[in-house]
């Protein structure tokens, strides 16, 4: 007896095999432009391993033939002759500046030196003592030999390649044969790395230990690949090659200076076991793997819809040879059965029309309830602008009545001056009004067209200008702590308004305190800037914080105020994508208007 398998089983069989092919086509193509790419780097690493090699090998013979000069091994004879000491000065000045090396320099027996090339600069190395590097104990040993040593300049602190070469005595001296002293050449690899920089790809070079002494990636500099135990620590400071810095490992950078460090080919250069190293970069790899895993997904998902189709056409042709054998089924029970049928049917209509009739009611209420929903809504927002206008304008009108009951006053005196003076007073109140209704008509529009680069700090210093005199007649300190020029994206005007409300309901909080001190303060973060107005009033109840920014609710006696100013600002803070909170303590209330700062693009570039 065989059994079918049920088709949700095939899908599913069939699902993990188009997986299971998309993850081998991904890995093999992926594993194959890693190979492509790895080969590239080596090509690539061949290049500048030449490169490196050649300007290493340039300049190996030039201590070598220095060491034979006779003007040498007089000068480390007679020490304490200046003229000699200064010619072979001049002598390694010339020579340095034709050889294009860093520093030429003779040291005694004891390491000290005693002639420079750079004997007339701020960083001579006369007098100096280096008998603790490693170049200096090679070409003293018995024979003598070539020294070779990278490291930063003790004195000049600019890192080099060191070329040591022992100045043996003349055959006819006592001590013919051994060493007199030291010639040492010092050349720089910085034309190298600079060279490198313009690589995209991370190149960098290490010494023995593994310590990054040269690339073109600066944040890697003077760290090593793992690790070092104690030892290695030691040496590097006896020795003073890096400065005496301890030295860390790459991997404890944070990850975006890090970034390309992983995989890598690399050669052997130079005589000091030193390793040339280029990390290629695998984006390309996990571009061409993932091109690949859509093409293979793509195809697959053409097969799938072949095969349903093919597979829905062969199911319709089932179903209607199954549906021509039920209709003859169905023909031969239809005549006696067609009376009941009738029958229930008729009820069936009868039972559909009642329940249509329903619907028909219910949708008739919901209609209305709706439209009684947007009427309500309209009359709300219509209240709350209209008691807004008459919350902003209050001021203004004020003072337009100020200054006509002052200007009649004027004209009747004959001072004809002032009373012109109090009708242009009048004249920018009233501009004032139409820009509150401005603001009033642009908010409740709810558009973005309108918004704009800002300077905040000008914002906070116009609102306060605005209320200065107010502050003064309160007996109000204030105090400003502003940081930086905040820029953000907004509408000036909204943000004064809503400085204004907060400094208005902090200096009314502030009523009948003894201690009077008003702060606006910024704080700036990665992303966004705050405003926060502290007053020292006597705080908000717990009761109120919940219902603060509620439309018409107030804590203000009857006729100073509405309850729409808080519910309008934070309004204003939430369309330019801010918000506005408060916190309260014994020693007074805090408001912090919080927006987020404009894009901002900004290039740092690390120096050694």
């Amino acid at each position: 007896m065989s059994t079918k398998m049920p088709r949700s089983a095939v899908i599913v069989l069939l699902t993990a095999a188009a997986m299971a092919l998309i993850f081998v086509v991904t890995l093999i193509t992926y594993q194959q432009a890693s190979t492509a790419n790895r080969a590239a780097a080596e090509r690539q690493l061949q290049l500048i391993a030449l490169d490196l090699d050649a300007a290493l090998e340039r300049h190996e013979i030039l201590p070598h033939t220095l060491s034979h000069l006779p003007l040498l091994s007089a000068a480390l004879q007679h020490p304490d002759q200046s003229e000699l000491i200064h010619q072979l000065n001049q002598t390694f000045s010339d020579i340095q500046k034709q050889a294009r090396v860093a520093t030429i320099y003779l040291m005694d027996q004891q390491g000290k030196t005693l002639a420079a090339s750079n004997w007339d600069s701020e960083q001579s190395y006369i007098g100096q003592n280096f008998s603790f590097r490693p170049y200096f104990r090679d070409a003293m040993r018995e024979g003598g030999q070539t020294g070779h040593f990278y490291a930063i300049g003790n004195k000049t602190q600019i890192p080099g390649y060191f070329i040591s070469r022992p100045v043996l005595a003349d055959p006819l001296h006592p001590q013919a044969g051994k060493p007199l002293g030291v010639i040492v050449v010092k050349v720089s690899l910085l034309d190298m790395q600079q060279a490198w920089r313009s690589n995209p790809e991370p190149i960098a070079l290490s010494d023995k230990h593994g310590v990054i002494f040269l690339g073109n990636r600066p944040a890697w500099q003077y760290r090593s690949l793992q690790a070092l135990d104690n030892e290695v620590q030691a040496e590097l400071q006896a020795t003073l090659q890096y400065a005496g810095k301890p030295v860390q490992a790459v991997s404890v950078l944070p990850r975006s200076e890090k970034e390309g460090f992983g995989d890598y080919v690399s050669r052997n250069i130079g005589r000091l076991s030193w390793q040339l190293m280029l990390f290629p970069d695998q984006s390309e790899a996990r571009k061409a793997a993932m091109v690949a895993a859509g093409l293979t997904t793509l195809l697959l998902i053409l097969l799938a819809t072949a095969a349903a189709v093919f597979d829905q056409r062969r199911q319709r042709l089932r179903e209607r040879r199954q549906a021509a054998l039920a209709l003859e089924q169905a023909a031969q029970e239809l005549e006696s059965r067609i009376a009941q049928r009738t029958l229930e049917l008729t009820g069936a209509n009868t039972q559909l029309e009642q329940r249509l009739q329903t619907l028909q009611q219910t949708e008739k209420m919901l209609r209305t309830s709706q439209d009684e929903l947007v009427q309500t809504a309209k009359l709300a927002l219509l209240g709350q602008m209209a008691a807004g206008i008459t919350h902003e304008l209050s001021q203004p009108l004020t003072a337009i009545r100020a200054f006509a009951d002052n200007a009649r006053l004027l004209l009747q005196r004959g001072d004809h001056d002032t009373a012109a003076m109090n009708l242009h007073h009048i004249g920018d109140a009233v501009q004032r009004m139409g820009n509150i209704i401005s603001q009033l008509k642009g908010f409740a529009r709810k558009s973005g067209d309108h918004l704009q680069l800002t300077d905040l700090n000008h914002c906070i210093q116009a609102a306060v200008s605005l209320i200065g005199n107010d502050l003064e007649q309160q007996d109000i300190r204030l105090q400003l702590d502003l940081q930086g020029a905040p820029q953000v994206r907004a509408d000036p005007v909204r943000i004064e308004q809503i400085l204004i409300n907060l400094l208005r309901n902090a200096a009314d909080a502030m009523e009948g305190q003894t201690v009077r001190c008003l702060a606006v303060q910024t704080e700036l973060s990665a992303d966004a800037v705050q405003i926060l107005v502290r007053d020292t009033g006597p705080g908000i109840s717990a009761t109120v914080l919940p219902h603060l920014f509620e439309p018409f609710f107030t804590t203000k006696p009857s006729g100073k105020g509405l309850g729409l100013g808080l519910a309008i600002s934070l309004s204003i803070a939430q369309a330019m994508d801010g918000n506005l909170s408060v916190s309260s303590s014994a020693d007074g209330a805090c408001f912090c208007l919080r927006l987020p700062l404009a894009d901002n693009a900004a290039s740092m570039q690390t120096a050694e």
